[in-house]
Order: structure tokens, then C-alpha cells, then sequence
């Protein structure tokens, strides 16, 4: 069976490619596909030392997870940083009166709108698992709804170059009182920044490129690079 296997960020660069085609057995779980990767040499050795997380189908899984036919297999590195809220993850300069408006509502005595821009270095260069990343983020905006009894909420998010000054990540949230609406806003942001498959490079004056040290999400596996080459596998397509 064939699966496709998403780079992102390190592993993306030294694959030279975001996405590897992989000749499974059926039956295979996570950790064959892994296996398979370690043998490839664009990625031995980063897999080696680098701790990833996993993501089937845009679900966090672990490496006994099973694979079937035309699977989508996400290796996700340490993180930089349907709902009816609204979300966005594109390349577009983000609007902040605009996000704002989005969440006015009549019940609400309080809006709070937060800004995360570029500081101190020529540009931040994002790159984003985009279809995953939209889908945690408006399941964080539904949960936060329900805890903080907010009346809207909605985010976005920058990919691609983003300079200083600008802004790469806007929240905005609207409540019947301002402290669940800073409460709200305050939860929306920490999580976008731990849960989000988002990763960040910081480019100086000079030119010169830093990526961002990045941390585990939250409540999924981290694969140890032991493991990575412990299980039988199949061949890379």
C-alpha cells in the first residue's frame, strides 16, 4: 500500500521535499513507516537525534498507530511557538479591525483583541502544516468558547515572510464581561503557540537565518529517535 509522508520545517529542508512517498506491507503501523524514513539518508540523521510527533490524517497518533492505503502521515518537529469561528492560516497580511468586527455581538460588553508581531529582527519566515494547523486551532476557539462562556472568537495566523512590526498572529474574542474575554484571549494564544503545527525562522539584517526552538504540543507522543529505526519497514516510493 502507498503512504504519503509530510515534511515540515528541519525535516523538509534536508529532505529537500515536503512530502515522501512510502511502499508499505499492509498491516504496516507508524513506526514501520518510520523506519522506512531512517533508511532514507537526506533524513537518517536528522531522525536520529530529532524528537518528532505524529499526526495521521491530521490526528496526533503514536508510532503503533496503524496505516491504511492513501494515508497521510505528518512528522511533525517541536513546535516554534468544523467551527463557526473563524480561522485562517494563508499568506495574507492579517487585518485586525477586520478580526475584530468578526466577533462584535450584542451580548457582548467586552472585546479583546491580541496582537503577536515581528520584533527585534528583520522578518520572521513561517511554515505551517495549514491544513492541520486551521483544525486545531478553530477546535481551541470552540473549546475556549465553552470554558470562558465567550460570545465569538477567531484567529489567524500568518505563513510565509512576515517583517517587522507586522503582525504573524491575531486573536480576538468578544464577552459579556472583560475578564473572561482577557481569560479567553489569554488561553487562545498560549495554546495556538503550543498546539499549532507553526514553526518560525528568524532572519537578521545580514540575512542571516536562526530557526526557532520549538516545544512538544501538549498530550501527544513524542517519538524517541531510538525508536525510529528499531521496527521492520517498507520501501521508500
Amino acid at each position: 500500500m502507498t503512504v504519503t509522508v509530510r515534511l515540515f520545517a528541519v525535516l523538509r529542508e534536508r529532505a529537500g521535499s515536503d512530502r515522501v512517498e512510502l511502499q508499505l506491507p499492509d498491516g504496516a503501523t507508524v513506526a514501520d513507516a518510520l523506519a522506512a524514513l531512517a533508511r532514507l539518508p537526506a533524513l537518517s540523521d536528522v531522525l536520529a537525534r530529532l524528537p518528532v510527533q505524529l499526526a495521521v490524517n491530521r490526528d496526533y497518533a503514536s508510532s503503533g498507530t496503524p496505516l491504511a492505503a492513501d494515508d497521510e502521515l505528518a512528522l511533525i518537529p517541536p513546535l516554534s511557538g468544523g467551527s463557526g469561528s473563524r480561522v485562517a492560516v494563508s499568506e495574507l497580511p492579517l487585518d485586525p479591525q477586520a478580526l475584530t468586527a468578526s466577533v462584535s455581538d450584542p451580548r457582548a460588553g467586552a472585546i479583546v483583541t491580541f496582537q503577536g508581531v515581528t520584533r527585534e529582527v528583520s522578518r520572521l519566515d513561517y511554515e505551517a502544516y495549514a491544513e492541520m494547523a486551521r483544525e486545531r486551532i478553530a477546535s481551541i476557539l470552540d473549546e475556549c468558547v465553552q470554558r470562558h462562556g465567550l460570545c465569538a472568537a477567531a484567529a489567524e495566523h500568518r505563513v510565509g515572510p512576515v517583517a517587522l512590526g507586522e503582525p504573524s498572529v491575531i486573536v480576538a474574542v468578544s464577552a459579556p464581561h472583560r475578564a473572561e474575554a482577557f481569560a479567553g484571549a489569554r488561553e487562545i494564544i498560549d495554546r495556538i503557540k503550543a498546539e499549532a503545527p507553526i514553526w518560525k525562522v528568524e532572519i537578521d539584517a545580514a540575512g542571516g537565518a536562526r530557526r526557532v526552538p520549538g516545544t512538544p504540543a501538549p498530550g501527544a507522543e513524542m517519538l524517541d529517535s531510538a525508536r525510529a529505526s528499531a521496527s521492520p519497514g517498507g520501501e521508500v516510493g
